[in-house]
């Protein structure tokens, strides 16, 4: 069985103490941290959050599932289609990467709908600009006017920009 990492769900504000216990068990597993200032009336103080609430990476087999499940404020791992969902090791490092680059990171959930205008960020129709016709789970169908012709394309809601008037 090879290692593979998995998103943990934790208790709300346990994502710090989950890694700590974790470490404690020998269980490899990353808290992505963002560095935030936060200013109050009389300071300024560098705070490290989690940038993903309630939720920690874990690299581990199947078999040390249980033992992941059983340590305290953890309350499940994330599932897709009824098994637990294999994060690429890829989107970790990229994840790693980009924090190691910047602080005071922000997520936003792209929230796309029908007729809205989009403009692609990656891939080869990069920087191509069309209107969302359909949405689904993971990818919204975008028309993409050019040359006289239509051309749809089915792509994942990451890729896009909504492109606000």
């Amino acid at each position: 069985m090879e290692e593979r990492w998995y998103a943990v769900y934790t208790k709300p504000r346990w994502e710090k103490k989950v890694t700590d216990f974790l470490n404690l068990k020998d269980i490899q597993c990353y808290c992505p941290l963002n560095k935030v200032i936060r200013q109050w009336s009389d300071r300024r103080k560098v705070l490290h959050e989690p940038l993903f609430k309630s939720y920690v990476f874990v690299y581990v087999t199947d078999k040390q599932f249980r033992e992941v499940k059983e340590a305290d404020g953890v309350i499940n791992l994330v599932h897709w289609l009824g098994k637990p969902a294999v994060i690429k090791n890829e989107e970790i490092e990229a994840i790693r990467a980009f924090l190691n680059e910047h602080s005071n990171v922000q997520l936003e959930k792209i929230q796309v709908g029908i007729h809205d205008t989009v403009r692609v960020s990656r891939g080869f129709l990069r920087d191509r600009e069309g209107m969302v016709v359909a949405v689904k789970n993971n990818s919204v169908r975008v028309a993409l006017p050019s040359l006289g012709y239509v051309l749809y394309a089915d792509l994942e809601k990451s890729s896009l920009t909504k492109v606000t008037a």
